[in-house]
């Protein structure tokens, strides 16, 4: 029998069955989708290169198939709530066939996958609607799992309806617990699941084809993609920064809309009340106008929902990152805006510390990103602006105010240009060797910094997080690898591969385009000491606790990631060693951080939210969860220093959907003003100035630690810009 006819059979004969055995339910199916002849001829041109040009070239066989079939299975149904086992028994007629599918430009098989889960997905909508006329009992004692990724598909439609039972009934307990009554959540969750099954009629062939070609990428490599016609559109506008909008990356995660990444300079980023991972889970429009429930979104449809005009405002319903499934849903208004060069440069401020010989200045460099004005470059505009010349010109200014020591803060910053990265390194290496780069081939090049000078010969210290990639690796990484300077915070995001993207339609010579774009991992970096920032990222030399999930976020949340590896290192030697410092410097950071009770706090936080991602099941029981809201209270009450927060039931400010007013209570004002707090005495920074500065010390050989920090903070001295020394 041909490629997929058993499928495809399999396919029809379920939904005629299910036609037949639910007409009284009145089912909306979507239509069956099929290929086009161009979506076919585009996946056999981007095996084509995929084969023969990807970093990680893997042959387009059976063995791949299988992959590409677990993946997209994984892609469509990511928590195992729609497909039957036997629906996967069944499927896996083609498991290792889609290889053909994609060889002999016959894609029935891949859609008849696409097909059926719709048509599941259609269903568990509707019994959802079908549970809420009854509401549920509350005082029995059940629970439901959270993350069930790793679970089995349901066995039987029994099974599955009992799993969306649950899933119902906490989306009414979630709302009953925020203070609404019962006409009310009934109408919130209908016009959820409703709006979530004519989504489903509304996806189009180019969506399902998008999805297994990503299926497809995916499985040979996370940074792989492949971009339609529409999303390869998408993808200009955003490089050409010409977008308005937030500035925020978003990905989906288990139907919820998260933040990836935050671009620096964005209404996001100098917001500063959103980070990577929270879930986004309604969005409005303008200052009052009715909120939208996204949760289950199409990515696509709800970043069309956040663009808009320049100077728009518009609202987000948002569920903390480190939050549980009770969290405090906030809301953030942000004013649209165009993202420039200007909005992510680079910016420095003095820190005064106290120490037991008086005071000592330190100098914090922030780089949100590697950017570089390549337009104003290619025109000759001398003054184009760069951050390595933006940081050239800072560290003249913190020569003047007579600093003492330089950090770099580099938290949550994603990467940029890689020359960009090579400069800032030699204005504080000078000219040496920076980072290695291996293509496909196995060639090898040595990126060496050739244009700056020495700008800063004194003690330097990096400080990173997860949100840390790419050229912030690079950076960071010859800070060590040289014994420079101090690198401090937590292990950097791992991103060690460099990408291109192909037009397949210029390849094709295409005067329309129809077959979309290939962004691929052609090159690998590799630092000068011959490993790899590539999945393990940079490694602190003081290490901070993990703010996230790193499950979640960072290249080792992939399951296929390239693994780390090492070449022969450069030619380089070292300039310092920090080895000898170490043992006395994490003494004195441990011995500070004790007495620093806003540092204790964030390792309660840190803790707190570990324990809620290990906890994989939540009770159904509506006393249970009352009581565990009420020691998130006590918890929060406590660590803002004795303020009453208040048990009252409803506590939670939840979502504003369809236009309905909830209540927003003392709890949330506690968790603004904790956020609030936070944003003006950062801990870590304010850490980070002191190990810096009891380096300064070590190095002048004397023996006392910088002030303890919860007695004595830095003390802002002056703000710097990027261009000039204007204060700020």
């Amino acid at each position: 029998m041909r490629l997929g006819q058993k499928l495809i059979g399999f396919v029809l004969a379920v939904a005629a069955a299910l036609q037949g055995a639910r007409a009284d339910t009145e089912l909306a199916y979507p239509p069956l989708l099929k290929p086009a002849v161009q979506e076919a001829k585009a996946a056999r041109l981007a095996a084509d290169l995929l084969s023969r040009y990807h970093y990680k070239a893997v042959p387009l066989d059976d063995a791949l198939s299988g992959k590409v079939f677990d993946q997209y299975l994984k892609s469509l149904d990511p928590e195992k709530l729609y497909f039957l086992q036997s629906d996967i028994d069944r499927l896996a007629v083609d498991r290792n066939r889609l290889d053909d599918a994609i060889l002999t430009e016959d894609l029935r098989a891949p859609f008849a996958i696409f097909n059926l889960y719709e048509r599941r997905a259609v269903e568990r909508m509707a019994f959802a609607r079908s549970l809420l006329a009854k509401g549920f009992d509350f005082e029995r004692n059940e629970t439901l799992m959270i993350d069930r990724k790793d679970q089995p598909w349901p066995a039987t439609e029994a099974d599955s309806l009992e799993l969306w039972r649950k899933r119902v009934k906490n989306d009414w307990l979630r709302l009953k617990l925020a203070g609404q009554d019962d006409a009310a959540i009934r109408k919130v969750l209908d016009k959820r699941y409703d709006n979530a099954a004519r989504r489903l009629g509304k996806i189009s062939s180019a969506d399902a084809f998008q999805a297994f070609m990503n299926a497809y990428t995916t499985a040979i490599e996370p940074h792989t993609n492949y971009l339609g016609p529409r999303a390869a559109e998408n993808f200009d506008i955003a490089m050409r920064l010409s977008l308005v909008g937030i500035g925020a990356v978003l990905t989906e995660i288990d139907g919820y809309i998260t933040i990836r990444e935050l671009v620096a300079g964005g209404p996001a980023s100098v917001s500063g009340q959103l980070k990577v991972g929270d879930r986004i889970v309604g969005v409005g429009q303008g200052a009052a106008g009715p909120m939208e429930d996204v949760v289950g979104w199409r990515l696509d449809d709800t970043v069309a929902l956040i663009r808009g005009t320049m100077a728009s405002t518009v609202r987000l319903d948002v569920l903390p990152a480190d939050g549980g499934p009770d969290a405090s849903i906030k809301t953030v208004v942000l004013v649209r805006n165009t993202i420039t060069v200007q909005d992510s440069a680079a910016k420095a401020k003095v820190y005064s510390v106290t120490t037991g010989e008086g005071k000592r200045l330190v100098g914090v460099i922030t780089l949100p990103s590697f950017y570089e004005d390549v337009a104003a470059m290619q025109k000759g505009d001398k003054d184009y602006r760069s951050a390595a010349r933006d940081v050239a010109r800072l560290l003249l200014d913190l020569k003047a105010q007579k600093v003492e020591a330089v950090l770099m803060d580099l938290r949550n910053n994603g990467g940029g240009s890689l020359r960009e990265a090579v400069e800032l390194t030699g204005l504080f290496l000078g000219k040496v060797p920076v980072v290695q780069t291996r293509d496909a081939k196995g060639d090898i090049t040595v990126a060496k910094n050739v244009d700056t000078g020495l700008a800063w010969s004194g003690p330097l210290g990096v400080l990173i997080n997860r949100g840390s990639a790419s050229a912030s690796e690079i950076f960071a990484a010859a800070v060590q690898d040289y014994g420079r300077g101090l690198v401090i915070g937590e292990p950097s995001f791992g991103k060690g591969t460099v990408q291109t993207v192909a037009s397949l339609d210029r390849i094709a010579r295409n005067a329309t385009p129809v077959f979309g774009d290939l962004k691929m991992t052609v090159a690998q970096f590799f630092r000068v000491n011959g490993g790899t920032t590539q999945l393990r990222g940079v490694t602190p030399d003081i290490r901070y606790p993990a703010s996230g999930d790193e499950a979640q976020f960072g290249e080792s949340s992939y399951g296929n990631a390239l693994p780390w590896t090492r070449i022969k290192a450069a030619d380089y030697a070292s300039v310092g060693d920090i080895s000898t410092q170490l043992p006395r410097l994490l003494a004195w950071h441990e011995s500070r951080v004790r007495r620093d009770r806003d540092y204790q706090g964030l390792l309660e936080d840190v803790a707190k939210a570990q324990d809620l991602r290990k906890n994989n099941v939540i009770s159904l029981n509506e006393g249970v969860r009352r009581k565990e809201r009420a020691a998130q209270e006590k918890r929060l009450a406590a660590m803002l220093g004795g303020a009453e927060t208040g048990t009252t039931p409803g506590t939670e400010s939840a979502l504003a959907d369809d236009g309905l007013q909830f209540n927003e209570r003392k709890l949330d004002k506690d968790l603004a003003a904790r956020k609030t707090r936070d944003a003006v005495n950062d801990v870590l920074l304010n850490e980070a100035v002191n190990i810096l500065s009891d380096s300064v010390a070590l190095r002048e050989g004397k023996s006392q630690m910088s002030a303890s920090a919860s007695a004595t903070r830095p003390v802002v001295v002056k703000a710097l810009l990027g261009k000039g020394s204007s204060d700020q």
